[in-house]
């Protein structure tokens, strides 16, 4: 299994409970490994994932389709 790692930016403000739940759903979505955000930086959550089984593009989709304006910002 390979691992790369993304950042998704999101452009609203959001509270934790929020972000929690996009996290959550993308934590869900089949070949992501791990999903972090941390209060101190609202607007990035920094995802793990296998590049074999799911694209950034896809995993940005989730969060956009949670009704943010996002954008992905490699590593």
């Amino acid at each position: 299994m390979d691992m790369a790692d993304v950042v998704i930016h999101i452009n609203e403000d959001v509270g934790h409970d929020r972000r929690v739940e996009i996290a959550d759903a993308i934590r869900g979505h089949d070949g992501v490994m791990g999903v972090a955000h941390h209060d101190e930086k609202p607007h990035l959550l920094i995802v793990e994932f296998d590049p074999q089984s799911v694209h950034a593009k896809d995993l940005l989709q989730v969060a956009l389709g949670m009704g943010v304006h996002a954008q992905l910002v490699g590593l």
